[in-house]
């Protein structure tokens, strides 16, 4: 453990001595300490603010709704976000998922064409003390220039970068006898050593946060960021932020989040899977809050995802903000000229084209090979850099909109991809990857999440399956779960009997998660907070290599 001036940091993984002491010198060590000491209360206030409103909804059985105290915001006409860079103008396709410590995927990123990189160090990440160094360090050699026949960072596409949750803890660094946020480790580190050169290059700094749940959590990111640049000496406003509008409260707050973040916002995000999930968080013990199947009943046509959606970019360009769409998860398979290749970027195109008529100004891909054909796509059905122009005052969307379930039932299918998801994340968690492929799609902790909460869901109210009217038990999850394993194994090219016991280890853990009395909010935090995972964390440090772990196909 060192020790500095309060900050008490574990020493470096195996063979990341270098990127160590590069990102964790004395004055940025520094900073971060300030940073931290000066906003941490703040954190804990957001935490605390979301169980409290959590517990009231729960007590009250209210439901929420557009807030009365804030409706002159709303109201006002006259007020707009602050114009983005030129560099934001277009966001047709940003690549998602891309897990920064992994090297190779991200200099492949650099050298696409798409408009930018979603440096993702929340859901598409595994948050292990190795990968987060390596990852912050991947993005301060790509800022500087250092990986070779690698574009400049002028001329790469955009860094958007994404750090950790409010949820989620760095437990190797303690600041005053604490350990840290993880969006604050996150965010410092890569302020400080990126910011100046980024901003000289006219590429940034730019953000996305996650899971904003309200106008009180975007008004602290603002508070950090008029600190952060100040503190640094850069201009008031550089800094630009992406909110993905992933939590359902937050639906009925982004006109305030926009407000509260004017002179940073870069627009708001609508996706599918984290939002879906939040209504299980939030409502899931209410049965008329039953999500049925996901795979065959859940989808951006549906009224209450569409209506969000649509609330989205109207409510952005109103306000002169951009307005980006979720990721296609669908990989394209290898043979251009096979029907398998064919049908799926047709399914592609069909679910990008319909957000692209909803107005959006962008969205992101995985595939690299799925950037061309899309950004084809606006290009064909959209005109100019972005679609800011098109207000959709045609629409009124209203709180029942936005919170009524689909209709629907739960099949013993849906059942099982929930259940195989589910245990392959927590996999790849304690194999120290953030995200994995599964039947023809990357999977990541937004798929993760709605599915272990539909099998949690449905456990609780005794669900019947639309098959045969079985009852989902714990008893029939266990027992479905225990008929994959041959399926899993081959999913994670299980090859020792190290890779069986932890497969088996997942499967524990995630029985354990859908049977719980009280539903855990997050799935990552649940993991990060673990003993099993925080322990695999030491057996892969004695194991590691300097290679970081990739996502295996």
């Amino acid at each position: 453990m060192l020790v500095y001036q309060g900050v008490e940091l574990e020493t470096p993984p195996s063979g990341l001595e270098r990127e160590f002491h590069t990102l964790f010198n004395s004055d940025a060590l520094l900073f971060l300490s300030e940073l931290i000491s000066t906003f941490q209360a703040e954190a804990d206030k957001v935490l605390n603010f979301r169980v409290l409103r959590k517990v009231q909804l729960d007590l009250t059985r209210e439901l929420p709704g557009f807030l009365k105290d804030t409706a002159h915001i709303r109201n006002d006409p006259s007020w707009r976000v602050s114009p983005v860079p030129d560099r934001l103008h277009c966001r047709h396709v940003d690549v998602g998922d891309l897990s920064p410590c992994d090297t190779q995927r991200l200099i492949m990123g650099l050298k696409s064409t798409a408009q930018g990189l979603q440096i993702d160090f929340d859901d598409g990440n595994c948050p292990t003390y190795r990968n987060q160094i390596k990852g912050i360090y991947n993005v301060y050699q790509a800022v500087h220039n250092q990986f070779q026949d690698v574009p400049p960072i002028s001329q790469a596409p955009v860094l958007m970068l994404r750090p950790r949750a409010w949820n989620m803890v760095e437990h190797n660094m303690m600041v005053n006898g604490r350990e840290v946020p993880g969006p604050l480790f996150d965010f410092g580190l890569l302020m400080f050593h990126n910011a100046k050169l980024i901003l000289q290059n006219q590429s940034g700094p730019f953000f996305y946060l996650s899971k904003v749940e309200s106008y009180t959590e975007a008004r602290l990111w603002s508070q950090i960021f008029f600190w952060t640049e100040k503190k640094l000496g850069l201009p008031a406003g550089c800094i630009k932020a992406t909110v993905l509008i992933e939590c359902v409260l937050a639906s009925f707050e982004m006109e305030e989040i926009l407000y509260e973040l004017k002179e940073h916002s870069a627009g708001l995000n609508c996706g599918i899977w984290d939002y879906s999930a939040s209504f299980v968080n939030k409502f899931g013990h209410r049965v008329d809050f039953l999500l049925p199947d996901r795979s065959k009943y859940v989808d951006m046509e549906k009224r209450f995802l569409h209506s969000y959606m649509d609330l989205l970019v109207q409510t952005c360009h109103r306000r002169g903000a951009l307005a980006t769409g979720g990721m296609a998860a669908l990989l394209l398979p290898g043979d251009k000229e096979s029907d398998l290749y064919k049908t799926a970027l047709r399914t592609v195109t069909r679910l990008k084209l319909l957000e692209i008529k909803a107005g959006v100004d962008g969205f992101m891909v995985y595939d690299m090979d799925l950037i061309e054909p899309m950004q084809k796509l606006f290009q064909l059905h959209s005109h100019g850099q972005n679609q800011l122009l098109q207000l959709r005052e045609d629409i009124t969307v209203t709180p029942e909109d936005l919170l009524i379930m689909p209709a629907g039932g739960v099949t013993q299918n849906g059942l099982r991809y929930n259940i195989a998801v589910g245990v392959l994340f927590i996999e790849a968690w304690l194999s120290g990857r953030g995200h994995f492929f599964y039947l023809g799609k990357v999977e990541d902790s937004a798929t993760a999440e709605i599915s272990r909460s539909q099998v949690w869901q449905w456990i609780r109210h005794q669900v019947r399956l639309e098959d045969d009217g079985t009852v989902v038990t714990r008893a029939l999850v266990s027992s479905l779960a225990e008929g994959l394993m041959e399926d899993l194994k081959a999913a994670i090219h299980c090859q020792t009997s190290r890779d069986k016991q932890r497969l088996m280890t997942a499967v524990s853990m995630f029985l354990e998660l859908v049977q719980k009395n009280d539903f855990p909010e997050f799935l990552t935090t649940y993991l990060n907070l673990d003993h099993t995972f925080l322990s695999s964390q030491s057996q892969h440090e004695n194991r590691q290599t300097d290679a970081a772990p990739k996502a295996r196909l």
